[in-house]
């Protein structure tokens, strides 16, 4: 894949919402399921990069530094966790916006990443980004639509309690089952075939987002009221998004140290 491919042309008409992204604990999983799958070089590229850090402890870096008050945290890069496709278009049918989304800004992250010339500071900025951008964008609501701001306006109670569809993907249906991320590290790896892992090894950022548009289509819910029913429709798609991802992250950043 040649990373000007998604350089130009591509995606989407997007009006600004805020949207957390996989909680803590599905990023860290993400993060941990790719150190299982880098190259040789891609783990000594990370480890000079950030020798006393992995990927599941960076993955939350980009969300965790949105309390910062700086112009960078709380408006440059707060487009950067999402895309918008709406239903019936794909994403390089729209018009990119000026403020950037989650695909350009990996873009930028990855030539900021493997430049010769941008300072250690900002290669590590970069991989954190690149890492935490790829897990958003396996989230199906992170491809999602202006008019409900990423299933941000779709109200609901889960398990009786406020929230709404974004959050429950974020961090409901996760939360709910009470393990840690090494945890579901653990047991999802272990049901990744060779099979698909090969199959998953997808670099193409578009091809990613494509996914997530359509997957949310079936994700919206006929009842406000979400329980166990809900849980059992949709935790399998869950973990298969998390697995999907962390497999990504390392076929991403494989490509990129090649």
């Amino acid at each position: 894949m040649k990373l000007n491919r998604f350089l130009f042309g591509v995606s989407v008409s997007l009006i600004s919402f805020q949207v957390m992204s996989w909680g803590q604990t599905g990023h860290r999983v993400t993060g941990a399921i790719a150190e299982q799958y880098l190259s040789p070089n891609t783990q000594a590229a990370i480890a000079n990069l950030i020798p006393s850090e992995d990927l599941a402890e960076v993955s939350t870096y980009a969300d965790e530094m949105r309390s910062d008050p700086s112009e960078f945290w709380q408006k440059t890069s707060s487009p950067w966790h999402y895309v918008n496709v709406h239903k019936g278009y794909s994403y390089q049918h729209d018009k990119a916006p000026t403020e950037g989304d989650a695909v350009t800004a990996l873009a930028k992250f990855s030539k900021q990443l493997t430049s010769n010339t941008t300072s250690i500071e900002d290669k590590q900025l970069a991989l954190k980004f690149i890492v935490h951008i790829i897990g958003d964008l396996h989230q199906p609501f992170h491809s999602g639509t202006s008019e409900d701001r990423g299933g941000n306006t779709v109200k609901v109670k889960f398990f009786w309690e406020d929230s709404n569809i974004h959050r429950v993907w974020d961090s409901g249906l996760i939360d709910r089952q009470k393990l840690s991320y090494s945890e579901w590290a653990s047991r999802l790896s272990k049901k990744i075939s060779k099979q698909q892992a090969s199959q998953w090894m997808n670099a193409d950022p578009l091809v990613w987002v494509a996914e997530s548009a359509q997957i949310r289509q079936g994700l919206y819910p006929k009842d406000d009221e979400l329980s166990w029913d809900y849980q059992y429709q949709h935790l399998p798609t869950l973990k298969q998004r998390l697995q999907m991802g962390g497999v990504r992250i390392a076929a991403y950043l494989n490509h990129l140290f090649k």
